[in-house]
Order: structure tokens, then sequence, then C-alpha cells
């Protein structure tokens, strides 16, 4: 996981990019359109954009970047701005400025205000979705190992998602879809679940429905959770095509491959009814000779990369 100052410098240094950029695209039209003459109109533009991307705050401060902007350009060559027979005075030309910056100003605030109503709307929504996957996890389990196993594989596959760069909505549907994703074992039996003896071929054939299964389960559901249902379905098979069904490669959604890893890591490291758990270090070890058969050598690296850095870790107290 990166650094939250890292990150933040990243994102203001895109920001200022982006800003810089609007500023030499509406020089640049200024100059197609009147070459002579200075348009205010269009040194609107970064306060509307910087409105619709950042909000209230980033909006009133570009709005007073152009208006300084507009201001020295009037000062060096106050001709640029008037032309016509009835010329202004200094005064009124001023005056002119200081309306337009003010209005400006107001109208980026009032954008920027509506933006932020709608990230804090959005904010609330995705709260509240992942509030009822805590609470939809605790129904679907029919003991703590399969409750907290799939809250584990939440937390490492969001965090191999955040080390490949995955954007805040994918790393949603994979933590989303971690939770879910043994939803279709409500209807295995826990007697052949937890078997200790070896499975017979019809009693695997049995688990292995639990995909399909799942899938189908959440069907009905509409909105964002039915982005989760090709990963719910998906997230058992394997890179080389030799999983549940022929699917391989990039056929195979990338966040059902990075849940295959997290699934693996997770129950591979946990004690089981039929054997003891392995060390971290050993299923390490298994997750990496396993790239480009049973993983994604993509996903695998992220896993090494989360596991190098003191990761892929979950505190012992699930909440």
């Amino acid at each position: 996981m990166k650094p939250s100052t890292l990150q933040r410098i990243e994102q203001v240094n895109k920001e200022l990019w982006l800003l810089l950029s609007l500023f030499v695209i509406a020089l640049v039209l200024n100059l197609a359109v009147a070459s002579g003459r200075m348009l205010l109109g269009l040194y609107t533009l970064p306060t509307v954009a910087s409105a619709y991307l950042y909000g209230r705050r980033h909006a009133t401060l570009t709005a007073f970047a152009s208006v300084l902007l507009v201001a020295l350009l009037a000062a060096v060559s106050a001709d640029q701005l008037w032309h016509g027979p009835a010329v202004p005075t200094s005064l009124e030309k001023w005056l002119d400025i200081t309306a337009w910056g003010g209005i400006l100003v107001l109208t980026g605030n009032l954008m920027g205000a509506l933006y932020d109503h709608k990230t804090a709307q959005v904010k609330e929504l995705r709260e509240t979705y992942h509030g009822l996957m805590l609470i939809l996890r605790h129904f679907i389990s029919k003991d703590k190992y399969t409750e907290n196993h799939s809250y584990r594989v939440a937390v490492y596959a969001a965090t191999i998602s955040e080390e490949m760069d995955l954007g805040p909505e994918r790393i949603e549907d994979v933590r989303a879809a971690a939770l879910l994703h043994d939803i279709g074992k409500l209807e295995i039996s826990r007697e052949l679940l937890y078997k200790a003896a070896r499975l017979t071929e019809e009693e695997f054939h049995e688990i292995q429905q639990h995909a399909a299964r799942g899938a189908t389960i959440l069907e009905p559901i509409g909105g964002s959770l039915r982005r989760v249902i090709p990963i719910v379905l998906a997230h058992h098979e394997k890179f080389d095509g030799s999983g549940y069904t022929p699917m391989s490669g990039e056929q195979i959604p990338l966040e059902a491959r990075i849940i295959a890893v997290a699934d693996h890591y997770d129950a591979m490291t946990s004690d089981r009814p039929y054997r003891k758990a392995m060390s971290p270090l050993d299923v390490k070890d298994i997750v990496a000779k396993g790239a480009g058969t049973d993983f994604d050598p993509k996903v695998v690296d992220a896993f090494l990369r989360a596991f190098r850095q003191g990761e892929m870790e979950v505190p012992a107290v699930v909440v």
C-alpha cells in the first residue's frame, strides 16, 4: 500500500498539470479566435473544469488564479481587452474586470459545491454498501472459519488490488466479490464442506458447483452489486485454463484472478478440519511457483511485493 503522503503529492501534481494545461488551451484558443483581443469567456474554462473534476476549493482557487492572470495581462496590455470607438476609462476597465472576476469566483464556488455534494453522497452510499456487505457476511457464514475466511480474503484481495494500482471503484468490486465469493456454499451441506476424509468424485463435483450457485444467488440483485457476479463465478478459474471451466488468461476477469490468489493464500495459511495451516512463507513460495499456471503472473508479482512489505497480514480481531 502506497504511503498516503506520496499519494497526495501525486494527486496534487496531476491537478497542477491539468490546470496548467487548461490555461494553455485557453490561451491558444484566444489566439486562434481573436489574435489581437483577449476573450474573457475563454478564461472561465479552467474554473469550470476544476469545479467539475475537483470540487469547490479547487474551483475557487482556480477562479482567483484566472482573475489574477487576466488582471496581469490587462495591466501589461489593456488594449487587448477593449476595442471599438467607445474605449472605457481606466476605472471602468478595472470595474469590468472586478465584476467579471467576482462572477467567475461565485460560479466556481457554486459549481464546486455541487461536485462536493455529489461526492459526499457517493461516499455515503459506498459506506452503506460496504456496511451491508459486512452484515451479509455474517448471514452467509456457516461457522467462524467461513466468516473470517471471507473477511481475510477481502483484505488480501484489496491489498493486492491497491498494489496493482486499480481504481477505487474496482477495488470496491474486488472487496465486495471477496466477501461474497463463497455465498454459493449456502446450498452445500456443512458435513460435506468440512469432511476430513478424501472426497469422492461426486462430492468434489458438488463442491465445485458453489461458484455457479453463488452467481445464481446474486443474479436478482440490481445496481452496482451486479458487477461482482462475473467475479464470483470465475474466482476458481486457473490462468492456464485447468480450472472449473476452460476459461483462461485474460478471459478471466482481473478481479477474479486477484481473488484466486488471495483465496488460496488464506486457505493454505488457515487450520482446516482435514489439515493444519502452513506457514505464510511456505505458502508464499507455493503461490510464486503457481505463476503462469494456477495464477496470473502480474497478480503474483503484486502479491509478492505486498508480502515483502508486510502488507499480507490481517489483525487477529475481526470487526
